[in-house]
């Protein structure tokens, strides 16, 4: 980083040129490649299935193997990118997304795409931790970089929904593997203008890599995240329960270690930073609003409301038009003096209120429902930006791969939690509307309700068929006022734990001058 040698007392933080942002566009696009992968594949499972049959266990690995290897691998990547230079490994992820894309694209069997899926995973965790911490030192200037975090939220959250419908327009004109082929030429864009207009930067004093730290990791990650997810598609079960307790005793054999060794992967002086903490679990909270929406009204527009797959993408998109507004506008506030505790409850409470948006739908309400997703999306862009760059600016420049990996891991648990908590609740309330004498297919899920309904005669199909739809709409009520209740409760802790949790200008200035 560079300071005004002319100076006599501590420089203040420079502002970022044209090279700057012109550097934040090149890295939005392997950001926003490695978000749309979570998503991708949602219409291409027909073409696979009939061209590599996999079975039911290697079709949910296709899907499952990207997002496991990303979350599990997050704070290792982070922690390894303060150690040898974020843009190196940025650089590096990129030629291993592109390679395993290459090999996703054309594979000729399930066991072939599933690791290169997985391979996609660890590309990804190496990229996402990166972007943001040469983010964090790109732009010094609180304000510039907000608003750089600010566009750095709605792009990783548009790529999600984005992803869906590309997978769809693409397999109706291509074949499945086109979706893995698009990733290939932005990568190669980093990789050429990367080491031009990327600075290095890196922990000039970083210590040894604690390598046993990286198996105890994985372990508290992805048991947690694997039984948070299956107790939210299979429900109650001892076998899940017990995996998430298993990453529990992990997670706290990590944190021993991590306490307790003279190199630890995540240093605990993170946590001393104002505000860090907080706003590594109020992210959590975000996107378990977040997630939990998604989840429901994704199911509603499809099912309930009778549309295509591609067409209810495509209808999805719609509340992306204000998710892209967000991130800036909260940044703006920030900037203009409100005190960023108030924004962030604010940002909650908007987020709350779409849900209670959600409350009001009936069964033929579309465009409530892209109302109600579109106010909670921005309220929690809104909430998220500023959380991301409370943390990254409250950590020491040179760790701010690790405080990456951190916030970007809360958002991985805040994800898995709100499927299994709200998707439990809704499913429970969808038994309990559901008559009695239903087939017992059609009491367990929307879709099984529908498939039965399409083979009985006449009313009865249909008497069927809308039963369901009223259930699962009375199912999305009762997880919108969990959600709302949940998001509520975040907007007054983040107005009482935030309050006059900002980074001054001299101490931020300061911390720069540690960057290499």
């Amino acid at each position: 980083m560079t300071t005004n040698p002319t100076s006599a007392v501590p420089d203040r933080p420079t502002r970022a040129g044209r090279r700057e942002w012109t550097a934040l566009t090149v890295l939005m696009l392997p950001l926003l490649l490695v978000s749309m992968d979570v998503s991708v594949l949602y219409f291409t499972i027909p073409a696979i299935s009939a061209d590599l049959e996999p079975s039911g266990t290697q079709l949910l690995w296709i899907f499952d193997s990207y997002a496991f290897v990303l979350a599990g691998l997050l704070m290792t990547m982070g922690s390894l990118g303060d150690r040898i230079g974020r843009r190196r490994l940025l650089l590096v992820g990129a030629v291993a997304f592109g390679a395993a894309s290459l090999v996703a694209a054309y594979a000729h069997s399930a066991e072939t795409l599933i690791a290169a899926r997985a391979a996609l995973g660890v590309g990804g965790a190496t990229l996402m931790p990166s972007t943001m911490a040469l983010v964090r030192t790109m732009f010094t200037d609180p304000g510039q970089r907000a608003k750089a975090i600010g566009l750095w939220s709605g792009v990783m959250t548009a790529g999600v929904a984005l992803g869906s419908v590309m997978s769809g327009v693409l397999v109706e004109f291509f074949w499945w593997g086109s979706v893995f082929l698009v990733n290939l030429p932005a990568m190669a864009l980093l990789l050429i203008l990367g080491p031009t207009l990327l600075p290095e930067s890196k922990n000039p004093n970083p210590g040894r890599f604690d390598l046993l730290s990286v198996p105890l990791s994985l372990a508290a990650v992805l048991p947690v995240v694997y039984g948070l997810k299956e107790l939210a598609a299979e429900g109650w079960n001892v076998r899940y329960v017990v995996s998430v307790t298993v990453g529990l005793l992990f997670a706290a054999l990590f944190v021993h270690r991590q306490r307790t060794t003279a190199s630890p992967m995540i240093p605990p002086r993170l946590f001393q930073g104002r505000g860090f903490t907080p706003a590594v679990v109020l992210n959590l909270v975000a996107i378990f609003g977040m997630m939990g929406s998604a989840y429901f009204t994704s199911q509603y527009i499809q099912s309930v409301l009778g549309k295509e797959p591609l067409q209810a993408a495509l209808w999805a998109l719609l509340p992306s038009v204000f998710i892209g507004l967000a991130g800036p506008l909260s940044a703006h506030l920030v900037q203009r003096g409100v005190p960023r505790a108030y924004v962030v409850a604010g940002g909650f409470a908007t987020a709350a209120c779409g849900y209670g948006l959600l409350v009001l739908v009936g069964t033929d309400a579309l465009w409530l429902v892209l109302v109600a997703s579109g106010v909670l999306a921005s309220g929690v862009i809104a909430t998220t930006a500023q959380l991301a760059d409370l943390a990254i600016s409250a950590a020491p420049v040179e760790n701010a791969g690790s405080a990456s990996s951190l916030v970007e891991t809360s958002a991985e648990f805040g994800g898995a939690l709100s499927m299994a908590t709200l998707g439990a609740i809704g499913t429970a309330i969808y038994h309990h509307e559901m008559p009695a004498s239903a087939p017992g297919p059609a009491r367990e899920t929307l879709g099984g309700a529908l498939a039965v309904a399409e083979q009985l005669p006449g009313r009865a199909g249909d008497a069927l068929a809308a039963a369901a739809r009223e259930a699962f709409t009375s199912g999305m009520h009762g997880a919108a006022i969990a959600g709302a209740l949940v998001l509520l409760g975040a907007a007054v802790a983040g107005a009482v734990v935030l309050r006059g949790a900002r980074v001054p200008a001299a101490e931020a200035a300061e911390r720069e001058k540690a960057a290499v």
